[in-house]
């Protein structure tokens, strides 16, 4: 199973260790896009920071992650678990997961960025600021940039198992599986249920989604689980007592679409 998910705007700070070794970052394939964007974040930074951060759309009290683009490259840099923080991270906490749980999301977890095109949780990054939805001066949007990139390694690291697809929509454009890929793809969407006068409504509710994406994965990975298609992920998570409803695809070369419908979180 291979679990994409999207980055946090938030990251960690701070910490000890050792600077950036781009070479010792998974998918090595995506090592020369990753430069060229490296290179032109850091330029950019270093440069006007009005424009800075008009270009990653960062507000005045965010000055600050414009002077830490510019130091990328010898900041101190952690695992990509450690690193991205949030409401979905906080929900999956891998820190406090236990060994073999923890060995599971290392082999499962791929998170998407608009630095890094996509990494491990064991790839030690620098704390950031570049999502996926900037358009840099020279590449331009980095959801488009990514896509021939991420086409060319991103089959190979589907393997030939499930593919739970938890990316916001900006991630999801710098790849989207084709073919016999997208046949064994699940996307997932969170539905928060309410009933209000006696009539049941469900919307979309930011929050909702990303913790319980979270909880989702970590009780996955809790469980031992290992669906191996899109089928049995939905047998998986009803038996985890979720409440999934399941729309295959109607024609070949599209993913599963899955609602999560919730009422409430757990914490």
């Amino acid at each position: 199973m291979l679990v994409l998910l999207p980055p946090s705007e938030g990251k960690a700070a701070g910490g000890s260790g050792a600077p950036l070794k781009p070479e010792s970052l998974s998918l090595p394939g995506l090592a020369p896009a990753r430069a060229a964007v490296l290179e032109e974040l850091v330029e950019l930074c270093a440069g006007d920071e009005l424009k800075a951060r008009e270009v990653l759309g960062l507000s005045e009290g965010l000055r600050g992650e414009v002077a830490k683009n510019v130091e990328l490259r010898s900041a101190v840099a952690r695992p990509a678990g450690e690193i991205y923080t949030g409401v979905l991270y906080d929900a999956l906490g891998l820190a406090d997961l236990p060994a073999a749980a923890r060995g599971r999301a290392e082999d499962a977890l791929l998170v998407f960025s608009g630095l890094w095109g996509a990494v491990r949780i064991t790839d030690r990054i620098p704390s950031y600021r570049c999502s996926m939805g900037v358009k840099l001066p020279a590449l331009g949007a980095l959801g488009a940039y990514w896509r021939g990139p991420m086409a060319s390694v991103m089959p190979e690291a589907a393997g030939e198992g499930l593919v739970l697809d938890l990316r916001s929509s900006a991630y999801a454009a710098a790849w989207k599986p084709k073919g016999e890929v997208a046949g064994r793809t699940a996307t997932v969407r969170v539905l928060h249920s309410q009933v209000v006068d006696g009539v049941e409504k469900r919307s979309v509710v930011s929050h909702f989604n990303k913790a319980t994406k979270g909880r989702l994965v970590r009780d996955l990975l809790l469980a031992g689980a290992a669906p191996a298609s899109p089928a049995e992920l939905v047998t998986a998570l009803r038996d985890l007592d979720y409440v999934v409803e399941a729309e295959p695809p109607t024609k070949p070369g599209k993913a599963w679409s899955l609602d999560v419908v919730v009422t409430q979180i757990h914490h």
